[in-house]
């Protein structure tokens, strides 16, 4: 051990900082978590110090009855949140995707104003989740937005954005559609420049259409790319708490209220319930690393992943 820590030293010197910052902001809040949905801690039996007084915490260690509660339904309605939060990610991943793939595959061709147009659609990337959101949030305005003002100048009345359930599902997906589209685009043009335009050139050569060009050769080109950014996007999306409780803050009711949203608001509204949002933040995680796991498996197994 000793002969390895001379032998790599400037490597270990270089990793362990990053190291450290991992363990502490990662690692530790972590295990925290994964203890505290262990136990019955709320806001009434942890520790806290009120003035010159230390108040001793109370609360016990319960096992996996948080658990047990959540995922048989006794608390919370976990699988009408969950049934949203994928239906919320599986639509707004595939827009990202189909959007950001027609958009780097104009953007791959010459045209004139290439370059504005690329500092266009990169502009949503640059601009904060929370200025995007509360920007988002006055367009749709009922009484003040753009659209409506817009509706109206074509005769058509207004629409109530964030005011009905279904009508503020469409419109967080509209937004984070917005948000994200620039990210799929940047990264899928970059796969794109990077096949070879002699398989274009052979596929012509040999009469191929445009349409089989696109499904033999930029599909495929792609596989490697579009496997990280869709994995990616799901991760993302799926946690995407900002857009939700800035924009419709989970509403109507609670229609919009996706698992990330919940979990906050066991922790932070009302009665804190810090072990429940403790255990859907677990919960969350693990679906996230399945499902990672599975979908990394199922392309290696299909030969689209190296």
């Amino acid at each position: 051990m000793a002969g390895f820590a001379r032998r790599y030293w400037y490597g270990l010197a270089m990793v362990t900082p990053v190291a450290l910052v991992l363990v502490t902001l990662v690692g530790i809040p972590l295990f925290r978590g994964v203890y505290l949905s262990l136990t019955d801690a709320t806001e009434a039996n942890v520790g806290r110090t009120i003035g010159a007084n230390v108040i001793e915490p109370t609360f016990e260690f319960v096992g996996l009855a948080n658990y047990i509660d959540i995922l048989s339904g006794r608390e919370g309605d976990f699988y009408g949140v969950l049934l949203w939060t994928v239906i919320w990610t599986a639509v707004c991943v595939f827009l990202h995707y189909t959007i950001g793939l027609g958009l780097a595959t104009l953007l791959n061709r010459q045209m004139r104003g290439r370059a504005i147009y690329r500092v266009l659609l990169i502009l949503p990337w640059a601009v904060p989740t929370f200025v995007a959101a509360f920007a988002w949030r006055f367009l749709l305005n009922s009484q003040f937005g753009l659209f409506n003002a817009l509706l109206n100048l074509v005769g058509i009345g207004p629409v109530g954005w964030l005011e009905s359930p279904l009508m503020a599902r469409i419109s967080v997906i509209m937004v984070n559609t917005w948000l994200g589209v620039p990210f799929m685009m940047v990264a899928l043009l970059g796969g794109l420049q990077a096949i070879p335009r002699e398989l274009y050139e052979a596929a012509e050569v040999d009469g191929a259409s445009a349409w089989q060009k696109f499904r033999n050769i930029t599909l495929p080109g792609l596989a490697n790319v579009s496997g990280t950014v869709i994995l990616l996007g799901v991760i993302w999306t799926f946690n995407q708490f900002a857009v939700i409780f800035l924009v419709t803050a989970g509403g109507p009711g609670a229609s919009t209220e996706i698992l990330s949203t919940f979990a906050f608001r066991e922790a932070f509204q009302g009665i804190r319930n810090y072990a429940g949002a403790a255990t859907y933040g677990v919960l969350i995680l693990s679906m996230l690393l399945v499902f990672a796991s599975a979908y990394r498996r199922a392309l290696r197994r299909s030969g689209e992943l190296t």
